[in-house]
């Protein structure tokens, strides 16, 4: 069985973007997510391929839409079960979002790589509401502003208990 991991970076308020971007721009962030990604199928709405403009290297990119389209340099499908397939024999997919992304998915989550900015903001998208309690805190490090970071951040890792 597959091994499927989010990754995300929501505000304390669970907002996760607005308009189509994020809200915020952390490069330890974006280091940490090539990190993690690197290497591992990624799995993405269409509205987060485009924030994002083209294909992420070194990854297979794996597009979930309602849309036929066709995205040179990454495969188009339109459903869970078709984006779990186009993963082939990978052993950890990476689901990228947005927020549709992440509730089709969250029913099958083993891992939760979370980059919190501790903050709260105004944005229409939002990540899953989730029992915490459902969930173990596997590790935990903290970061703080500075010249190149607006906010203070946390990347938490959580796994499904049970």
């Amino acid at each position: 069985m597959k091994k499927i991991s989010f990754v995300v970076a929501m505000a304390e308020n669970k907002v996760i973007g607005h308009n189509n971007q994020l809200l915020w721009h952390l490069p330890n962030d974006l280091k940490h997510f090539k990190e993690l990604t690197i290497g591992k199928p990624i799995i993405m709405g269409r509205k987060t391929y485009e924030s994002i403009g083209k294909p992420l290297p070194e990854r297979q990119n794996i597009i979930l839409t309602q849309q036929a389209l066709t995205l040179p340099g990454c495969d188009v499908v339109h459903s869970v079960e078709e984006a779990l397939a186009k993963a082939g024999t990978a052993e950890e997919v990476m689901v990228i979002g947005g927020g549709e992304i992440y509730r089709l998915f969250f029913p099958q989550a083993h891992t939760l790589y979370i980059t919190l900015v501790h903050t709260t903001l105004n944005g229409e998208t939002t990540f899953v509401e989730f029992d915490q309690d459902a969930w173990e805190e596997t590790a935990h490090e903290e970061y703080f502003q500075d010249a190149k970071h607006a906010y203070d951040y946390s990347f938490i890792t959580m796994e499904r208990r049970g």
